[in-house]
């Protein structure tokens, strides 16, 4: 791999349990890619400038993990053996498979398809090449993330995980829900109150709502590997995907942010600083360590 494939916002000292990761916003093209089709339509599935949005987290005392190389070139939210048998020569992957059924809209490990259906090769992949990517990006990026949280835990004996993502307003014909249906301004995932303590779910919600935004909580997203893999809520391991509409902060035609982007961030910040608190209110010995 020509470049580094992750990199860390962390803060001077780490003051509160909460972390954050930002899977998706990674535009760095690798020169192995080979796809089909152009750099503008593989960044049709980035999540364009969350890293930059959640950056200010770091002077609250959180650190923020965001990926360098883009969602379509390997999926970092995805399970290392959730293998698209379609992309592969002979449809044959010598080692055992955990399929999670995003396949079939194009978008397991690999990515096949663009949200509006076109191919992203017009060739099958190599098991070289996909241990090649899995190697260098997907590793790397669940042992730092791992690293982070288990650090978190260790000082605070409670962790708060944000995997921080955007969507397009509307599902393509390749996306999840119905295509050509708006969304809602926010999307919770917690994978159907599985992988995040319900009252930290709620309050998600409700400052969010408070804010005037419209909240849906796992429709149609409902938290892929990335929570699954770091959550245990029993022992106060809280993991929660966090889906923003793309169209609060940015022109989704020039990939460029708008006027609503300042706005979004100071508000995220404000929903930060409340995550930080949670334990202490939920715990008054949660933030003793």
């Amino acid at each position: 791999m020509n470049f580094e494939p992750l990199t860390v916002y962390a803060p001077a000292e780490i003051r509160c349990p909460v972390v954050l990761d930002s899977p998706h916003s990674g535009s760095h093209f690798p020169a192995d890619f080979g796809a089909a089709v152009s750099e503008y339509d593989l960044r049709d599935g980035e999540d364009c400038f969350i890293d930059e949005l959640y950056r200010p987290a770091v002077e609250l005392g959180m650190p923020l993990l965001a990926a360098l190389f883009p969602r379509t070139y390997l999926d970092p939210n995805r399970h290392a053996a959730d293998i698209d048998l379609a992309l592969l020569e002979n449809a044959h992957w010598p080692h055992p498979c955990v399929p999670s059924g995003k396949a079939a809209i194009g978008k397991a490990l690999i990515w096949r398809t663009l949200d509006d259906g076109r191919p992203i090769y017009d060739r099958v992949l190599s098991v070289a090449e996909v241990q090649a990517r899995i190697d260098s990006c997907h590793k790397p990026y669940f042992a730092r993330l791992s690293e982070l949280l288990d650090a978190a835990h260790a000082r605070f004996g409670v962790v708060v995980h944000l995997n921080c993502h955007s969507m397009n307003s509307v599902g393509g014909p390749m996306a999840e829900g119905r295509t050509g249906k708006p969304r809602a301004d926010f999307v919770l995932g917690d994978r159907d109150g599985s992988t995040c303590d319900p009252a930290l779910t709620a309050l998600v919600r409700e400052r969010l709502q408070a804010m005037g935004y419209e909240v849906a909580v796992n429709d149609p997203f409902k938290g892929v590997e990335l929570v699954r893999a770091f959550a245990d809520p029993g022992a106060g391991r809280n993991s929660l995907q966090l889906e923003i509409n793309k169209r609060l902060y940015m022109d989704q035609a020039t990939r460029r942010p708008h006027e609503g982007f300042a706005p979004l961030q100071r508000h995220l910040m404000q929903l930060l600083a409340e995550l930080a608190r949670w334990p202490a209110r939920s715990d008054p010995n949660a933030l003793t360590g």
